[in-house]
């Protein structure tokens, strides 16, 4: 199964108008069923679902980004555990529209597993594009949280890179 959705809260458009652009995508794998009796109930069987450009007030966008940002930044700044067997590092590239363009950004994120074996996304990070500059300041940040060691780190073929 695979399903994708995205939320961009943009406020700078060229005329000045804040928007918000919901885009939910979903293909759904449907499970093999012998006898023919599996019937999904919210998304029938072989369908796909979008939906794109929701207009939303300016003053929607503003009380959503109140009420949503102080809880990511709490999120983002929690403790973290001391010790991690595994965290898995990678980031993500998207077209976003800033300031009436299309850019490329990189949505880093970092999975760690821990001692006991739960799984716990550390953190999401938005910047230009993948670096191994801006993963040590992701690195440093965990250290600042509480991080002090990390068993194994897996990463892909970043440049720049020291052990």
């Amino acid at each position: 199964m695979l399903a994708f959705l995205a939320l961009i809260i943009e406020q700078k458009l060229g005329d000045g108008t804040p928007c918000l652009y919901l885009s939910l995508t979903m293909e759904m794998a449907v499970p093999r069923d012998r006898n023919g009796e599996y019937q999904p109930q919210l998304i029938k069987k072989y369908q796909n679902k979008e939906l794109y450009d929701i207009d939303i007030s300016d003053s929607t966008i503003s009380r959503i980004s109140d009420k949503i940002l102080p809880i990511v930044k709490e999120w983002q700044e929690r403790p973290l555990e001391e010790v991690y067997a595994v965290v898995f590092m990678d980031a993500i590239h998207y077209h976003v529209r800033s300031e009436g363009r299309i850019v490329k950004r990189a949505v880093y994120i970092a999975l760690g597993i821990d001692m006991n074996g739960k799984k716990d996304v550390l953190g999401m990070y938005v910047g230009e594009n993948e670096s191994a500059k801006f993963w040590l300041s992701i690195m440093n940040g965990f250290k600042n949280r509480g991080v002090e060691d990390i068993l194994i780190a897996c990463v892909d073929g970043l440049t720049s890179r020291r052990p």
